[in-house]
């Protein structure tokens, strides 16, 4: 099975998304479209909206927390920025447990975390495509406006092991949405 180095945005935000079985690419009309589809922030209907999440995994162990805002910039565009981290804190560190004279000492024990952070910086613009056509029977030429959105985020991810280990990385996501009659 192929292992992904950030396993933890697989995960996905929000109660209803994840009550709907992340099927939130199309729908999605709230803040965390920053993560689901950047395009969908523009389905937002208020000037500004704000989103937390907090989960507990393996019994309290793990922690993943989100946390998201977005804003209109004028009636055609939107821009949101979002916050992951996925975290195991409080990791007992017991390298130096045993001290120089071969005993067990407790109070060497230090702690440390491993946690993955990404950062999303989203925008939305909304575009207007005209098409025409004709009517069969009649001749008649029509012309139809289709609503097209599309959007964007840039992500920024950072891990941190402790003092052992840690990594920046990057990624970009677009996304479109529209509709046609009823089908989104």
């Amino acid at each position: 099975t192929p292992k992904y180095s950030n396993e933890f945005l697989s995960i996905g935000v929000g109660a209803r998304a994840l009550a709907m079985a992340n099927t939130q690419v199309a729908i999605t009309d709230d803040v965390t479209a920053g993560y689901w589809n950047p395009a969908g922030l523009l389905n937002i209907e208020t000037k500004y909206e704000l989103s937390a999440m907090h989960a507990a995994y393996f019994g309290g162990i793990a922690n993943y927390d989100y946390v998201g805002f977005s804003t209109a910039i004028n009636e055609k565009n939107r821009m949101g920025i979002s916050l992951i981290r996925f975290g195991i804190d409080d990791i007992p560190d017991t390298r130096f447990l045993i001290d120089d004279n071969g005993g067990i000492n407790y109070d060497r024990i230090g702690s440390f975390s491993e946690a993955s952070y990404a950062f999303l910086f989203s925008y939305a613009r909304e575009l207007e495509i005209s098409y025409k056509s004709k009517s069969r029977e009649t001749e008649t030429q029509f012309t139809h406006n289709l609503p097209l959105r599309l959007g964007a985020n840039f992500k920024i991810i950072r891990r941190v092991a402790g003092e052992f280990a840690n990594a920046w990385g990057f990624g970009l996501d677009i996304g479109v949405q529209t509709e046609i009659r009823k089908w989104k």
